[in-house]
């Protein structure tokens, strides 16, 4: 009896999940979208789907654009430097540095061409500065303890 109650139950959310929610989440902004019925992103294994009733799924996304749709609409774009992808309880969420999304394939490719690319290179940049001060740091550390064991 409990097996057929769970049965029962089980295939009756089954039968009614036609979208799930998706929270995107940057480090200044925040958009939630409802009525989503796919999601399409890449991670590091390659492409994949995410429909409603998916299993609970984690990942890292990467730099470059994901979609979804809106209750069977036109594809919309997410442009985003690499995330972290949480799908829970029909509930996705993408949080990411920063995100821009758009309806038009060409704009937004061109914005993740512009303006997060500039922003990864600004990224390597500082990266490159700081490994920099640390080996400057070391080599005058090197230089004093070589001084102090002359003395």
């Amino acid at each position: 009896m409990l097996y057929a109650r769970f049965y029962a139950k089980f295939h009756a959310r089954e039968n009614t999940v036609n979208d799930f929610i998706l929270h995107l989440q940057g480090s200044t902004q925040y958009e939630r979208m409802e009525t989503v019925s796919s999601f399409s992103g890449e991670d590091q294994s390659g492409h994949f789907g995410i429909l409603p009733g998916h299993e609970r799924f984690i990942t890292t996304l990467v730099f470059g654009l994901a979609r979804f749709r809106i209750a069977q609409s036109e594809w919309r774009y997410i442009a985003l430097p690499g995330g972290l992808l949480y799908f829970v309880d029909n509930e996705l969420f993408i949080s990411t540095r920063r995100f821009y999304v758009d309806d038009n394939y060409d704009r937004i490719s061109q914005q993740l061409k512009n303006t997060l690319q500039k922003e990864e290179e600004n990224l390597r940049s500082m990266r490159q500065s700081l490994r920099g001060m640390e080996d400057e740091m070391f080599k005058r550390l090197w230089k004093v303890g070589q001084w102090n064991s002359l003395s």
